[in-house]
């Protein structure tokens, strides 16, 4: 997939003698790039909703059509936003190497730009599933982000459905898969996360010590065991559009191979 800008050091990452498996785990930070709001910011969604009445099953029972509309303005605003170039340059690392993406983030902006491998750990917008089995396979499906959930669309299982979303008080479905991927990378990068949001943060205590590993975040990032910056990693303190290419080098850097 060509990319409108290209940063010119990348293919350098094709003459490493072995394919690396590169894990990425992604943050809100990453999104936000893109014009995507974050939601524990000073500007965030939860300072302007609340999370309790619009991002829980309690609240889903007492008020779904407030939830819906919620989450269809949300998937309204996601079409109108695109990948960023750190969401690109990512993609492109698949050309020479096994890139693997877990995001904490439920657009769909990795796969917009060319990611193959993604596992979302908080669900997807781009999908909606029953209210009564949030993880049943015959109930989650796509829906095109342009069409409404509304009141009396029906799951599979008759019930109503639901946006394809992992709610406050509900089990991230998907993290020991994310913890077996993080423990099989070769070079493992933090994006655009300060490792407030669990059990995603403590994906960084699984990778293995020896690797390269990296975090790129503007501001201070958080071990959330012991409450400071995580032990062996690299931080690269800049937003997600520049850091990516900081940690391009860095890993060129690493492997012995230097622009001629």
């Amino acid at each position: 997939m060509e990319i409108e800008y290209r940063y010119e050091r990348l293919p350098e990452l094709g003459k490493l003698p072995l394919r690396q498996h590169i894990v990425v785990l992604s943050g809100a930070g990453m999104s936000a790039e893109s014009g995507l709001s974050t939601f524990r910011d000073k500007d965030g969604l939860w300072k302007q909703y609340d999370w309790k009445r619009l991002a829980s099953a309690a609240g889903f029972n007492e008020d779904p059509e407030a939830v819906l509309e919620f989450y269809n303005m949300r998937r309204k605003r996601l079409l109108e936003v695109e990948p960023n170039h750190a969401h690109k340059l990512i993609a492109e690392l698949e050309k020479w190497h096994d890139v693997t993406i877990i995001t904490q983030n439920v657009d769909n902006l990795h796969e917009r730009a060319g990611s193959s491998n993604v596992i979302h750990l908080h669900g997807e917008l781009a999908k909606v599933t029953s209210s009564d089995g949030r993880n049943n396979p015959d109930c989650i499906k796509e829906l095109q982000l342009d069409v409404p959930i509304r009141i009396g669309d029906k799951a599979v299982d008759g019930s109503q459905l639901r946006p394809y979303i992992v709610w406050f008080g509900e089990y991230v479905s998907g993290f020991d898969k994310a913890v077996e991927v993080v423990r099989d990378a070769d070079i493992f990068l933090v994006i655009g996360t300060s490792l407030t949001v669990q059990p995603a943060a403590s994906l960084v205590r699984y990778a293995h010590p020896e690797i390269p590993r990296f975090i790129i975040n503007p501001g201070e990032a958080y071990d959330p065991y012991d409450d400071h910056f995580p032990k062996g990693y690299e931080h690269i303190k800049e937003n997600a559009t520049t850091g990516v290419e900081t940690f391009i080098d860095k890993v060129i850097e690493l492997c012995g191979i230097y622009a001629q």
